[in-house]
């Protein structure tokens, strides 16, 4: 049984339901392809990772489609081949109707079906550049998906130099312990992560192949992300760091 699907909008953005208080996701009425929560711009930040000129020529994975910010933003602002995978097919229509999912087209497929599933089957391994995974269920009591196993499923679908992007959220969730989950599939060197957001969430990324850059190149690479995609990444770098997952 899905939950149920609903919708409120506060002056200039609508928020997307579970048939609960939580957010799910949210949408600028009259910007509906930016990011407008901070959380949601965090997951973003694998771009400081890659050469902005190649990112036209990668695949984006959302497990879990909330809102469809991140899918929007990929498929029409990144210019990206952008794939997003949601159980819910109330959530699927309502992105569509309330949310300005556009139709499926020859870079953009939202695909029904289940995350773990998905990331266990062979079909999309090595092909994912940037998997993005934000998945809660009405109560957002914690990550519906969160042990090695699957861990190691998502890292098995990205390229070489593929980064995971996770939103760590929750009452019942422990950070520290799904940090020694990812660490365990990720290994230790090959994570970074932000601060908390306000709001309590924190975005941890895992890079199939751990990457060092300077703060210098994160710095030059912030400078472009900013200027050309509008993603206020040079204030990413004063609370984003590697984790020690000890």
């Amino acid at each position: 049984m899905h939950a149920e699907v609903n919708f409120s909008d506060h002056g200039d953005v609508r928020y997307l339901h579970l048939g609960t208080e939580w957010v799910q996701g949210s949408m600028f009425l009259d910007k509906p392809f930016e990011l407008e929560l901070e959380y949601v711009q965090r997951m973003m930040a694998w771009l400081l990772f890659v050469d902005a000129a190649s990112v036209p020529k990668r695949h984006a994975m959302q497990l879990g489609l909330g809102a469809a910010s991140l899918t929007k933003f990929c498929w029409r602002k990144l210019r990206m081949k952008t794939t997003a995978i949601e159980l819910n097919p109330q959530v699927v229509a309502a992105c569509r109707l309330w949310f300005k999912l556009p139709a499926d087209d020859a870079r953009l497929s939202v695909v029904l079906g289940d995350a773990a599933e998905v990331a266990h089957h062979e079909h999309w391994h090595g092909q994912v550049d940037a998997l993005q995974v934000d998945l809660y269920d009405q109560e957002a009591a914690g990550p519906v998906l969160d042990s090695p196993e699957f861990y190691a499923d998502c890292r098995k679908l990205l390229t070489e130099d593929g980064c995971m992007t996770v939103n760590l959220f929750g009452r019942s969730s422990s950070y520290e312990e799904s940090v020694k989950r990812i660490a365990a599939a990720f290994g230790d060197d090959a994570m970074w992560s932000f601060r908390p957001t306000r709001e309590g969430n924190t975005i941890v990324l895992a890079l199939r192949t751990a990457q060092h850059p300077t703060r210098e190149a994160l710095a030059a690479r912030a400078e472009t992300i900013e200027t050309r995609w509008g993603l206020p990444a040079r204030k990413w770098l004063r609370v984003f760091k590697p984790v020690d997952p000890t």
